[in-house]
Formats: C-alpha cells, sequence, structure tokens
C-alpha cells in the first residue's frame, strides 16, 4: 500500500436534518487511481470538495502530507466573473503560469482568448481542464472531467492521466475512461464508505458480491423494510445478468442492419426491397449541407428503419446537431431530400431540467399533483413508477430543487419515457447520470418499441444501446457502420491493420477444433421450452398491470389491491429466474454450433 498523503478520519457532515455521512475513514495514496463511485445524492461531490479543503466537516481531521499539491477539476466552475477563459485559467492566489496553461490548451484545441461569456460547454471544460493540469498537481480531483469533451478530447486527457505522475480520484459516468485508467475504488454507499485495491473494471464482479451477502443477511434477519431497502439500492444492478440477453438481442439487430449496409451490392438489394420500403421512418436522398464555404454534410444516403437505434458520433463541431436536426426535420438540407413519416412522432430528452420549476413536486411533474401517471396508454401508480427509476417512492412529495443533478435527469427521464412516441431523440443523455442509471436508461432505450437517434461521447454507453452508427470526421463524410462505438473504431483503423496481417509471414494454424458436445435431455428441454415460458409470463404480468391501472382499486378493494402487487412481484422474480436460466443455456449452446 502507497502511503498516504491526503486523508481523512471519522469525517462526518450534516445535510439538512440528518448526517450526509460520518464515521468516514479516507485515503489517498501517492500515484492512487482512485474511481469514486456512487449513487446520484450520495455526496460524491461534497466528498471530493471536502478532500479538497473547501469545505469544513462537522467531524473528523483531515491529515495532508506538508507540501502536497491539491487540485479540484469542478463539474461547473464559475465562469461569470471572468472576460476570457484565460483570465479564468489564471486567476486566483495559486493560478498556473500562462505560458503552461498556453501550452495545455494548444493541444486541448481551444482558443484562451475566448470571451467566456459566449463559450460553449465543451470550451469551458477543457478551459477548466487546462487550469486544473498546468497547476501541476500531487493530487487531482476530478468531477466528471469527460462532460461535454469529444471523443479526441476524451482520448488526450486518456493519455495525459495514463503519464502523470501523481494520485487521483475521479467521479465519473464514463465506464471506458474508468476502467482504462482506475487502479483501485472508494464506493460510497448509504452513508459508508468501502474501499478495494481494484480498478473499476472489477467494480461490477465486487458489488455484486456485496450485495448478494446484504441479501443473505436479510434474509437471515427475515426483514421485509431491510430487503426493500436493498431492492431499491440494488435493483438495476442486480438484474445485469438478464440485461445480457438484450445485448443478444442488439447483437441480432446489428446482424440484420449489417446485411442491409456492409457492402454497395448489398445496399442497393435491400433498399429496392419493398419490405425495406415500408418499415422506413426517415429516408434520407444525396444530402448536403454546407455553412459558408465548409461542408457539414456531403452525399448522404439512409435510411432509418422502425426499431433502429441510431448513433451519431464525431468531435464537436464535425456537424454531429447538425445531422441530427436534418433527420428529424428541424433544419433542410441545401441538396438533396430528407423524408419523414407521416406518422412519427418524437420527443426530445436533451437534459435541460431548468425546464422543471425548482419548487414544483415530484408528484406535479410526473403526474400533474395525482396519485397516478399515464405510461405510454397504461395507467400505473406514482410510487410504483418511481421505483422503476430507481427512487425512494417517499421522495413524491420532495421539491424539485431539492434533488441533485442527476436525480433531475432522472425525473426528466421518468416523465419523458411515459409520453406516447414512435421516435426518441437523445442529445448527450448521459451526463450527470450515476452508473446504475445508465443501466436503467440501457433497460429503457432497450425496451422502447419506437426508433432511436442518440448522440453521445459515452463509447461503452454506445457501444450497449445503438445499432448502427453514423460516423464523422468533420471533412462531410459520414461513416455508415452497423454497431457501436467499437465498431466504428475498428472501422476507421482497419486498412491499416490488413497493410500489417498482409506484411506478416508464418501465421500459426488454428487450432484443431473441439469435439462438440451436447446437451443433457434436461437442459435442452429447457433451452427449447423457457421462451415459451418467458412470454407466457409476460402476458400475465400485462394483464395484472391493466387490473392495477384501474385508479379506484386500491381504495375499493386493497386487499385484492396486495394480492395483484404481489403477484406481479413473484412473476418479475420468476421471469428473471427464467431469463437467467436460459442465457445460462444459450451460452453453453453456443460453441456448439
Amino acid at each position: 500500500m502507497a502511503a498516504p498523503i491526503l486523508s481523512y478520519e471519522g469525517l462526518g457532515l450534516v445535510q439538512g436534518s440528518g448526517w450526509l455521512f460520518q464515521d468516514l475513514d479516507i485515503y489517498v495514496g501517492e500515484r492512487d487511481r482512485l474511481a469514486l463511485i456512487g449513487r446520484n445524492g450520495a455526496g460524491k461531490t461534497t466528498l471530493l470538495k471536502l478532500l479538497a479543503g473547501q469545505i469544513d466537516p462537522d467531524k473528523g481531521k483531515r491529515v495532508i502530507v506538508p507540501g502536497t499539491h491539491v487540485v479540484m477539476l469542478e463539474q461547473e466552475p464559475d465562469f461569470r466573473p471572468f472576460a476570457t477563459l484565460m483570465d479564468f485559467a489564471v486567476a486566483g492566489n495559486d493560478a498556473p503560469p500562462e505560458h503552461e496553461v498556453a501550452a495545455i490548451a494548444d493541444q486541448l484545441g481551444i482558443d484562451m482568448s475566448r470571451t467566456a461569456a459566449s463559450a460553449s460547454g465543451g470550451e469551458r471544460r477543457r478551459a477548466a481542464l487546462a487550469r486544473a493540469l498546468a497547476q501541476n498537481p500531487d493530487v487531482l480531483l476530478l468531477d466528471e472531467p469527460t462532460n461535454h469533451l469529444d471523443l479526441a478530447a476524451i482520448d488526450w486527457l486518456e493519455s495525459w492521466l495514463a503519464r502523470y505522475t501523481g494520485a487521483f480520484v475521479a467521479i465519473s459516468h464514463d465506464r471506458t475512461f474508468l476502467t482504462r485508467l482506475t487502479r483501485q475504488t472508494l464506493w460510497l454507499d448509504r452513508g459508508s464508505i468501502r474501499r478495494k485495491e481494484i480498478g473499476f473494471g472489477g467494480f461490477e464482479e465486487w458489488s455484486d458480491s456485496v450485495a448478494a451477502e446484504e441479501a443473505r443477511a436479510a434474509q437471515r434477519l427475515d426483514s421485509k423494510l431491510r430487503l426493500e431497502a436493498h431492492w431499491l439500492e440494488r435493483g438495476v444492478t442486480a438484474r445485469r445478468k438478464r440485461n445480457q440477453g438484450r445485448l443478444e438481442k442488439l447483437k441480432e439487430m446489428r446482424a440484420t442492419r449489417a446485411a442491409m449496409i456492409g457492402g454497395p451490392g448489398v445496399a442497393r438489394l435491400g433498399l429496392a426491397n419493398d419490405d425495406v420500403r415500408s418499415k422506413s421512418v426517415i429516408v434520407a436522398e444525396n444530402v448536403s449541407k454546407s455553412f459558408g464555404d465548409r461542408a457539414i454534410i456531403r452525399n448522404f444516403d439512409f435510411r432509418v428503419q422502425r426499431g433502429d437505434r441510431i448513433g451519431i458520433v464525431g468531435a464537436n463541431g464535425a456537424g454531429k446537431s447538425t445531422l441530427l436536426k436534418l433527420l428529424t426535420g428541424e433544419i433542410e438540407p441545401d441538396s438533396g431530400k430528407i423524408t419523414l413519416a407521416p406518422t412519427l412522432d418524437g420527443i426530445v430528452i436533451d437534459q435541460q431540467r431548468s425546464l422543471m420549476s425548482p419548487e414544483k413536486r415530484v408528484r406535479d411533474i410526473l403526474a400533474d399533483g395525482g396519485d397516478w401517471v399515464e405510461v405510454r396508454g397504461v395507467k400505473k401508480h406514482i410510487q410504483g413508477y418511481l421505483k422503476e427509476f430507481l427512487f425512494d417512492p417517499g421522495v413524491v412529495e420532495a421539491s424539485v430543487g431539492a434533488l441533485s443533478g442527476g436525480e433531475r435527469s432522472r425525473l426528466l427521464l421518468a416523465r419523458e419515457f411515459a409520453r406516447e412516441s414512435n421516435l426518441l431523440v437523445l442529445d448527450e443523455p448521459t451526463n450527470d447520470l450515476d452508473l446504475e442509471t445508465l443501466d436503467l436508461l440501457q433497460e429503457v432505450i432497450a425496451d422502447y418499441a419506437g426508433t432511436v437517434l442518440l448522440v453521445s461521447h459515452d463509447r461503452d454507453f454506445l457501444d450497449r444501446t445503438v445499432t448502427v452508427t453514423l460516423g464523422l470526421d468533420g471533412s462531410g463524410k459520414v461513416d455508415i457502420v452497423a454497431g457501436g462505438y467499437a465498431d466504428w473504431e475498428a472501422k476507421r483503423v482497419k486498412p491499416n491493420a490488413a497493410k500489417a496481417k498482409a506484411s506478416t509471414t508464418g501465421t500459426p494454424p488454428p487450432p484443431p477444433a473441439q469435439a462438440r458436445k451436447k446437451l443433457s435431455y434436461k437442459d435442452q428441454r429447457d433451452y427449447d421450452l423457457l421462451p415459451a415460458r418467458i412470454e407466457a409470463i409476460e402476458k400475465e404480468m400485462a394483464g395484472i398491470e391493466t387490473d392495477l391501472s384501474d385508479g379506484s382499486l386500491f381504495a375499493r378493494d386493497n386487499a385484492r389491491f396486495n394480492a395483484l402487487t404481489g403477484k406481479l412481484d413473484a412473476l418479475r422474480d420468476e421471469k428473471a429466474a427464467a431469463e437467467d436460466r436460459w442465457l445460462e443455456l444459450a451460452e453453453a449452446v453456443e460453441p456448439l454450433g
């Protein structure tokens, strides 16, 4: 274990009417690479500010090795007092030299003479990074460092941190970023903190083992309330294995789209097919768009099919927003034609939490002050619906202003996903979301019956979500790739990889194929019959949900209401077990061909 250079003993902080956390022992060692994990509202940002010495605790002792320089990159630094980005970067007693800021800013591609008031979110984030990194810190505290950064800037930051000789603690929703860089994990969970000497890549297995042990302890205590609290904390993560089924479905959808866009001949055959035409919801034909002398989109042909999940990626300024606006009909092309299906009914989720008044209650946002939410034509009790989005049902009377930024984002998702639609447009939806909410968002998108258009820099999220990636390189060309970010990235480097492969000699022969084995009779029977059983469970669940949508049932026949909700919970458990069993068998079947 590296010697601690920054630590807290018995740390405690009061927030509102109670302790946010207390009796925490935390330390940062030399060259530690720590991922700080926790749900929205757990106090992650507050903990970073305590470590930075920006706020004082209600109890506990902060110990720091003399001469240790601690720098915090805040999620939303205040640029208002400053005329330019450089004025912000060199302000204060601990300001770095201007020439060092300029050197880092040049590598990040940011003009520091830009006026602070007119700078975009991405420009402000890069200016804040230039200030923080130029201060040559011994301990770097990073609060969502990849927010508003494009893929090129994220790659640069990852390279810089890989060479960095100090210690850092990072809060991030970017799984790829955390997996590549971290070697230790701090888990802030329900007011306590755990530390493990593994990077984020091992966090899910670790957290699942902790959750399983807590569940066993709860069963031993026979405490229904404790089990309920456990579900609220671990609800999405506990379904991770079941989500593998959605990933298998995603692979099938990608394979189907690859057959349509894989090569010029195949693409033409696909476009000529009447069934393909009838399923098209957005058709782009030889579309071009320029601003001044610069071509943003050039000669773009594409058909968006019903049920597609389209990811749009590229550097800032490459034309992602322009392409999104073209596909949704918000702007017209300079040449070519965009045709939208007349039945297309879209909703846009762009993280504008400001649209929700802070004085309104959660009940007001979701149900206009009532007890029932209309979720795509089906009535659901507001407290049950809140649980689906990882809220404690007791939050129903809380004001929007009392929620954390991530919780407000989650509430916005809950409100928008309740609406009837067949087109979902998401512009950087992952900002301010914790990892469990990202799991939830992936589930909701996978289960969405309509078409999805998604702009994001979150590589892992794209890989888990989209069927087709539209990649822009800034030249006006749009790459169309079946698959996610990794598939697009592989296509970009494919020519060099092919050349390298061609130059190699003496490639060893493939290993001999292993003898095939068969499933046992019971396993084969389960593999064949479980899909039908899962479908039957889903139909029974749908019938119960229809009964529960009767707004008067709770008051009129409370016993039946409780019986139905109990039955629904049992069916959900049975469905989860059946899906897990089938996935286990599917993995065994795959190598058998």
